[in-house]
């Protein structure tokens, strides 16, 4: 039922709160900068973090590498996309997909690595506890994702 009071204001006039606000951006155009900016600090943030966890690994398996020098290559290319509506449509997806990609790799890599401590998938509860952590590699695609999702939005004129 409709109050007397927004009969007769126009939707304009009202001002937008929680989910509307993020939508109007995203309609707007004024998304897409931010998303990118996102992205670079995430993975930042991931890339350190998986430093510091491979390392504590001793790097055993080169592929522990991948996912450290990916996240200053997301890192540049969020930055990047953030400035520039070029770069954010053409270095940003690259990257991001490049991400993608090697997030689902870490997932094959660390189920691989549960399934080869003593007891495999059967000592599943200890193994995920004791060994590689299983779904940290996905938290590394959804800053790639973030990254895809920046490219393909709407840049604010």
């Amino acid at each position: 039922m409709l109050t007397s009071h927004t009969q007769f204001t126009s939707p304009a006039a009202e001002p937008l709160h929680g989910i509307d606000r993020m939508i109007r951006n995203i309609e707007a155009g004024r998304f897409e900068r931010s998303l990118s900016a996102l992205t670079a600090a995430g993975a930042v943030v991931t890339s350190a973090e998986i430093f510091f966890e491979h390392d504590s690994a001793s790097f055993g398996n080169k592929n522990m590498w991948l996912p450290v020098i990916a996240g200053p290559v997301g890192a540049a290319a969020g930055i990047a996309g953030y400035c520039s509506q070029r770069m954010a449509k053409t270095a940003l997806p690259i990257a991001s997909t490049l991400i993608v990609a090697n997030g689902l790799q870490g997932l094959y890599l660390h189920g691989r690595g549960i399934r080869r401590k003593p007891g495999g998938w059967k000592n599943f509860r200890y193994n995920m506890e004791m060994g590689p952590p299983l779904f940290a590699p996905l938290l590394v695609t959804m800053v790639g994702g973030m990254g895809l999702l920046a490219s393909i939005l709407r840049r604010e004129q």
